[in-house]
């Protein structure tokens, strides 16, 4: 099994197809004078699915494939809101694998169509993503196909983590300020902490901000007290934020690897979202304009800051 660590993140970067990585991360003028500080943004949108998790999806799914738990005629079953699913059913493509993706019936229609396109069957099932990975869970029971779970597998963790080593490089190469924080969205928490075990080791002056919904604290509550902290809803526009039975493994490496997680509203995240909108060449999220919510939401920062754009895939219509 393979430990999220420094080393393991060093390794993992260059066995991730050039399509995720290396996206685009630069000072943002407008934002930069609006907080008073340069601000960075690391722009995980400019690639195939639009989203950050291809990274992490690449390298999980491969290594299942390599070690033949998948194939042609055993699949993979997964639960997401659509960014992961869009991950997994990539590289699922690409190797031949059969894949069954659960999303909750309030799915994001253009997550879901995003999905289809490659390749996945998709199934609605349950009322929120937590209801929809119940689902997946019985289907991988029921049918023997492995269940990758968002978070429990390491590699999805690694993956994440090779987004902080390009931070890293524009730092050294001195294309981008000294940073004294990066704040990210926390779903699941395979973000964070892969972000986390990176900098904490190699930029070690750098804080990790996570950023949860107000209207989905589940993973902000276990973070402070050091525990799973299930809730009974999670009821926010940034549905890829929208968790309420936290994974225990991605909470494991969230405690040390993490300095503080933050709760944003909903106004706050749609402001952050337009806000951005108007500033990048990108589409946003509401999941991804989290992080900016969370940027503004605390007291000024001393120093330059960075936010990760974890995706732009938005139902068109919002």
């Amino acid at each position: 099994m393979v430990s999220v660590t420094p080393e393991a993140i060093r390794a993992a970067r260059e066995r991730i197809p050039a399509a995720f990585r290396d996206m685009p991360q630069f000072v943002v003028e407008p934002l930069s004078e609006l907080l008073g500080v340069p601000v960075v943004v690391k722009a995980e949108t400019a690639n195939p699915i639009g989203c950050f998790k291809g990274r992490g999806t690449w390298l999980a799914v491969a290594a299942l494939a390599a070690a033949g738990e998948v194939g042609e005629g055993s699949g993979l079953v997964v639960a997401s809101a659509g960014n992961f699913g869009q991950g997994v059913a990539y590289t699922a493509r690409a190797r031949g694998v059969p894949l069954v993706v659960f999303a909750a019936r309030s799915a994001n229609p253009a997550k879901l169509a995003a999905m289809r396109r490659l390749g996945a069957e998709v199934r609605l099932a349950g009322e929120d993503f937590d209801g929809a990975r119940a689902a997946a869970v019985e289907h991988a029971d029921a049918t023997g196909w492995r269940l990758l779970v968002d978070g429990r597998d390491p590699l999805i963790t690694v993956g994440a983590g090779t987004i902080a080593v390009e931070l890293t490089e524009g730092l050294a190469a001195g294309d981008l300020p000294p940073l004294t924080a990066v704040c990210v969205p926390v779903g699941n928490g395979a973000l964070a902490g892969g972000i986390g075990r990176w900098l904490h080791a190699e930029a070690p002056g750098v804080r990790v901000v996570g950023v949860s919904a107000e209207r989905a604290p589940a993973m902000a509550l276990s973070w402070r007290e050091r525990r799973p902290v299930e809730t009974e809803r999670a009821d926010t526009v940034a549905d890829g934020i929208a968790v309420r039975v936290p994974v225990p493994e991605a909470l494991e490496v969230m405690f040390d690897a993490v300095d503080d997680v933050v709760l944003v509203g909903e106004e706050a995240i749609l402001d952050a979202q337009r806000e951005l909108e108007a500033v990048l060449p990108f589409t946003v999220e509401p999941s991804a304009a989290a992080a900016w919510a969370g940027v503004t939401a605390g007291p000024r920062p001393d120093g330059a800051i960075a936010f990760v754009l974890t995706g732009g895939n938005t139902n068109r219509s919002e």
